[in-house]
């Protein structure tokens, strides 16, 4: 085990998770890796050993994540390394999305999220060590146009981590929160972007915008494999950094983003500082 480190990866089965999980192991290190299917695993990345632990995991069941946090422990004696990968995106207005639909997506990306920190938190404050490593997107930075409960998800991701890494600091924990932009993967195929069942026909713009989505698919300017490498370096570093975006497009969006809330911040910033008792 010396200089080896315990990865723990939800989503692991496909896209980002996919391929951390089989460098990470090629690197030398060792894996639980999670699934809500766990011969997927198997098929993608091989079976059981003594680095590689495949899981079958529903995310939004608290019990079944404690289990399989425990069951990593119980294997490997520790955790290095926790990411919060798996979700998938949702494409329609909030309008046409139902309570249902964006339940789900916030079942996924936020509550497996949380279910998943508060399962091994014990751990890693007992080791008083560890890096949680939260995926989220640059559409939790900067949205765009018919993806308002996928961004809020996301949002909702970068809100937390933020706060999460105050509150752990004190414990030797750090946190880092991935915004990635379009990368060359599997999240804009019917498996990983959802959209809605019931679109209203008024919503045009909406549908122009996932349309241009849906033929993105294979030809994302993004190489998957350098962001799992970024991940992976900045799983290394001393003190790694709290926010890490991945790609052009992200960063691009990201400081349009700062421009845009500074000007929108000093619009009324007269009427906002008059809010004081007077006298």
């Amino acid at each position: 085990m010396e200089n080896k480190k315990v990865w723990f990866i939800t989503g692991a089965s496909k896209g980002f998770g996919l391929l951390l999980a089989k460098q990470v192991l090629n690197e030398g290190h060792i894996v639980a890796a999670t699934s809500r299917n766990v011969d997927e695993l198997v098929e993608a990345i091989g079976p059981k050993s003594d680095r590689f632990l495949p899981l079958q995991m529903n995310l939004t069941t608290e019990d079944c994540v404690g289990e399989a946090i425990n069951i990593t422990y119980k294997t490997f004696g520790r955790f290095d390394v926790v990411v919060n990968n798996a979700g998938y995106g949702i494409a329609g207005s909030i309008e046409e999305l139902t309570d249902e639909e964006t339940r789900s997506n916030f079942d996924v990306n936020v509550f497996g999220t949380l279910n998943v920190i508060r399962s091994v938190m014990p751990y890693l404050r007992k080791q008083q060590s560890g890096h949680i490593i939260n995926i989220s997107s640059i559409a939790g930075i900067a949205p765009g146009c018919g993806f308002a409960i996928y961004a809020a998800t996301k949002y909702s991701v970068i809100g937390l981590s933020d706060v999460l890494a105050q509150d752990v600091k004190e414990f030797g924990i750090n946190v880092t929160v991935v915004a990635p932009g379009a990368f060359r993967t599997s999240f804009l195929n019917s498996e990983s972007l959802a959209v809605a069942k019931r679109p209203i026909a008024e919503y045009q713009q909406v549908r122009n915008v996932q349309t241009k989505y849906l033929q993105m698919d294979g030809k994302q300017v993004g190489d998957p494999q350098k962001a799992i490498e970024a991940i992976i370096e900045v799983s290394e570093q001393e003190n790694p950094p709290l926010y890490l975006l991945l790609g052009n497009d992200a960063y691009d969006r990201a400081m349009s983003k700062l421009d845009y809330l500074e000007k929108e911040f000093r619009l009324n910033e007269e009427l906002t500082r008059s809010m004081a008792y007077q006298g």
